[in-house]
């Protein structure tokens, strides 16, 4: 149920945060598009059709600006509307039930007006999730990235490591779809390779990235793994400054094998506003009264 504002000259605005999973794999990336869809298209175009309103006035965030085929657990977006909700169920609800089955909202919850999906967020991390073994597992084949050459997981750790503490990756970007130019000067806080029987995780977390910057780093380190470069490269590439240097060694790693785990903000930022209804984690349904007999 909607509360309608008592102001009808200024209304107030009130900002909502969602929590999103989605597999990738139909979409081309999150960025606004309307052909080929985006995840930000679909999920607006489902906002827009709840809540009535257009969408310049959604204001519709986030967190991450995921590429073509890129997978989210934990990706953050936020909008804003006019009116106050009384419960986030029904929304919530609705929300999932206008969106198709590979894009799943986790969680919604109210938002304080200082809270921004973007440019609140402290750090992010992506896994990459590499299959290495001689047969692929066909159940894990649309998200994880397939190596038959058995890497040297104690390698790609040493160099992961040189890629942790303030760089910058001018040398790890793609030229960019648009016309911003982000500063290329990163923080990565964790690289960590973690092996799991023939899975080996890359868990990366840094203060943020690049355009396809996780991918080329973990190109570098897969031909780190294969052991056709020395780890010392990755210091030398990055003192370069200069993308032509990375692509003599490495090219971007398939998409498939990325996503977004988690976006990470000062507890402040998650703090609920009063006044606000409690956070929807999704609701189960129930049945009151059995009407089939039992065999």
């Amino acid at each position: 149920m909607v509360k309608p504002s008592s102001s009808i000259v200024n209304l107030p605005h009130y900002k909502w945060r969602l929590l999103i999973a989605y597999d990738g794999t139909r979409y081309a990336g999150w960025q606004f598009q309307v052909s080929p869809p985006t995840i930000q298209c679909i999920v607006e175009k489902a906002l827009i059709q709840i809540t009535k309103l257009e969408r310049e006035c959604l204001h519709f965030v986030g967190a991450s600006r995921t590429d073509t085929g890129v997978h989210a657990w934990g990706q953050v977006a936020h909008f804003i509307t006019p009116f106050n909700y009384d419960s986030l169920e029904t929304i919530h609800a609705a929300l999932n039930g206008l969106l198709p089955s590979d894009i799943r909202v986790r969680e919604i919850s109210a938002a304080t007006p200082e809270f921004h999906a973007r440019f609140s967020a402290k750090s992010k991390v992506y896994h990459y999730k590499i299959y290495n073994d001689t047969i692929m597992d066909p159940f894990q084949r649309h998200y994880v990235y397939h190596s038959v050459y058995k890497l040297n997981t104690a390698a790609m750790r040493e160099a992961a490591k040189m890629f942790i503490g303030k760089h910058d990756f001018s040398a790890f970007v793609n030229a960019s779809r648009n016309d911003r130019v982000p500063d290329p000067v990163k923080t990565i806080f964790r690289f960590d390779v973690i092996e799991m029987g023939p899975l080996i995780q890359l868990e990366v977390e840094g203060s943020g990235f690049l355009y396809r910057q996780v991918r080329n780093m973990v190109a570098l380190l897969i031909q780190i793994g294969k052991e056709a470069i020395p780890t010392e490269i990755v210091p030398k590439i990055l003192a370069t400054l200069d993308r032509r240097e990375l692509a003599k060694y490495a090219l971007s790693a398939p998409p498939h094998g990325l996503c977004l785990v988690y976006v990470k903000y000062n507890q402040e930022h998650l703090l609920l506003p009063s006044d606000c209804p409690t956070t929807s984690f999704g609701r189960h349904h129930t049945i009151t009264k059995c009407k089939l007999p039992f065999y």
